[in-house]
């Protein structure tokens, strides 16, 4: 490799690759991300779908992108991106307040032509001064069609194959640019097309030609040298939040001893789920795709009557259809978990945009009082051991469980060490003892006195044999009863073994200075972003600390101590004040600001630095 000139070293960069939505950004930036990942860079990704299912090609509504941040302490994609890759004048224009100034913007000058410039609404023949590109950026014009097209000249592939493979030309340039090895970019790509060897070879032959155009073009153009850490010894692969959702639920059947069902119907950003648990058959799962969301749930319900581990996923407006069926599994006193990617909404919303207004849903979308818990992933990896606890307390306690994630965290991905067995705890089900049994005049609304759990008798089992349902039981006997003062009474123990899980779930833990005067305070897949405002804020003299929330309901046994530990008490999170309104609800005598954003894409870490310093400003004025 040529020697390169004006190499900046950071401890993080941020990569956007962005073009139509058949340019093939999302496959390039996984590539990339993973290879990243098995340097022992840490990576947070953001893949960034358009909203429309075919918009026209090179229009703004059609742009897809792919935004990865690599290096070291990384907890988001990025707000802005040291280099941006531009496969066409929409993208370009869609992206453009994404760029860092003096950032490096690779654009793909072949499809700068007058059409496709009108397709992207630009008024002038020069959209790199109308946007003002010139002034900010390093614009970097590259005839990748062109040197693709030369490239494969003689490969024997028709125009249309040839053409769809210049993203790896584009690839193979950022490659250059951040020193990530071919070797290993080649084995992603032998993976991937391994049944298609002439697409292989021509990936791999314009992967090479991108990069050795970076080489011939290195003086004109920043660099970038990553800076590493020493990362736990273990095994790493990049893993988003969907597939260690998946797998931590695989985990649980194994720990639990229960074999796994799914039953579910397809629903964006939620389909990984059920298409990564389909592939496990080898592991005893069985993953059943439903007619609809409500045979989804009923299935699972039936399921877990049977004695196997029941799961559901689904996003917002799925769970909406459920909600009768979850109410169900309330009274019925079923384990049940329920998975919910939220996305943008009401309705069909913004199916690929990521929000967090399912909240209020969960809490309190059914009918009657109904009961149960709440749960919500931080990140992608985290999607893991929350999917794990969700199964955990979901068997234990004898409850349904729904745990929240977000397109955000579920599309996304983070370099992940794959666990040791050994690192997770067994799950013991609250089941019906031998010894209860013969003991004999069991029935079925029996409680652990500790937990108020019903006991799970598996069907089968000699001597408990019983019905339940959906009417309302006797607390003793579990017939049927209209009592009024019985139903209060049922109503009140649904009610208190939730609460009592907060015995079983950790503690509420802050982040920060110990003489923070004030608390940022998140939930969910905001994690990362919260995370870094943080550090930035207190880097800048600002005494802040953070509480973020995976357990929700019931709430850690703490909360109330760690937030009247603060002067200021400010709530961030991805709708209209939802987290801050039911705090409010426990702890009307803390006063909580807000900081709310609804635009179907995550915070900026800008966004949230900039508001807490304006609310901490209005109270020391």
């Amino acid at each position: 490799m040529l020697n390169k000139t004006n190499v900046k070293t950071l401890d993080k960069v941020v990569i956007r690759f962005s073009g139509d939505s058949g340019d093939g950004m999302q496959l390039v930036g996984n590539i990339f991300t993973n290879v990243s990942a098995g340097l022992g860079n840490q990576v947070s990704t953001f893949p960034d779908y358009p909203a429309e299912v075919r918009a026209p090609q090179g229009s703004l509504g059609g742009v897809s992108g792919f935004q990865v941040s690599v290096g070291n302490e990384v907890h988001t994609p990025g707000d802005r991106c040291d280099v941006l890759v531009a496969m066409n004048p929409a993208a370009l224009k869609k992206n453009r307040y994404n760029v860092k100034r003096g950032g490096v913007v690779i654009v793909d000058i072949d499809s700068f032509k007058e059409a496709d410039l009108r397709k992207a609404e630009f008024k002038t023949d020069d959209p790199f001064t109308e946007l003002e590109m010139d002034k900010k950026a390093q614009v970097v014009e590259v005839p990748i069609t062109t040197m693709t097209k030369n490239a494969l000249a003689d490969s024997g592939l028709d125009n249309k194959s040839i053409v769809k493979c210049r993203n790896f030309m584009a690839l193979g340039l950022v490659c250059w640019l951040f020193d990530r090895p071919l070797e290993s970019v080649e084995r992603f790509l032998k993976a991937k097309f391994a049944k298609k060897p002439a697409i292989l070879q021509a990936n791999t032959t314009v992967l090479r030609a991108g990069f050795d155009y970076g080489a011939n073009i290195h003086a004109g153009v920043s660099t970038y040298r990553i800076e590493t850490e020493a990362a736990r010894p273990g095994v790493y692969t990049d893993i988003n939040g969907n597939t260690a959702t998946a797998w931590g639920l695989i985990m649980a059947s194994e720990k639990s001893g229960r074999p796994l069902f799914l039953g579910s119907y397809p629903i964006t950003p939620a389909t990984d789920i059920l298409h990564e648990l389909a592939k496990r058959k080898d592991l005893g799962v069985k993953a059943c795709q439903m007619e609809d969301e409500i045979a989804g749930v009923c299935s699972a319900i039936g399921a877990s009557f049977a004695g196997n581990l029941a799961v559901t996923s689904t996003s917002g407006p799925g769970l909406a259809l459920k909600s009768e069926g979850i109410g169900l599994a309330v009274m019925a006193e079923l384990p049940l978990v329920v998975i919910d990617v939220q996305r943008g909404g009401p309705s069909t919303g913004l199916p690929t945009k990521t929000e967090q207004t399912d909240l209020m849903q969960a809490l309190y979308g059914r009918n009657g009082e109904s009961p149960l818990v709440v749960l919500a992933a931080a990140s992608p990896t985290d999607c893991f051991t929350m999917a794990f606890e969700a199964c955990r307390i979901a068997l234990e306690h004898i409850t349904p469980v729904i745990l929240l994630t977000d397109a955000f965290i579920g599309n996304g991905s983070s370099a992940w060490r794959i666990p040791e067995a050994d690192e997770y705890p067994a799950i013991r089900p609250n089941y019906l003892s031998k010894e209860r049994i013969e003991q004999g005049g069991w029935r079925p609304y029996e409680r652990n006195p500790d937990t108020l759990a019903r006991y799970w008798a598996i069907p089968g089992t000699e001597g408990a044999a019983h019905r339940i349902g959906g009417l309302e039981k006797d607390c003793t006997t579990g017939a049927i009863s209209t009592d009024p003062a019985n139903h209060e009474k049922m109503v009140e123990l649904r009610r208190e073994k939730v609460a009592r899980i907060a015995s079983d779930i950790p503690l509420l833990e802050t982040i920060g200075p110990d003489d923070a005067d004030t608390l940022l305070v998140g939930w969910g897949g905001t994690y990362g972003h919260l995370r870094t405002a943080v550090d930035e804020l207190n880097r800048c003299g600002r005494k802040v600390a953070l509480a973020h929330f995976r357990y929700i309901n019931p709430l850690p046994a703490n909360t109330r101590e760690i937030l009247h530990g603060y002067k200021n008490v400010i709530v961030a999170e991805l709708n209209t004040g939802m987290m801050a309104d039911y705090l409010t609800m426990h702890f009307p005598e803390v006063r909580f600001d807000r900081i709310n954003k609804v635009q179907g894409q995550p915070f900026m870490v800008e966004e949230i630095v900039s508001r807490v310093n304006e609310i901490m400003d209005s109270h020391n004025a």
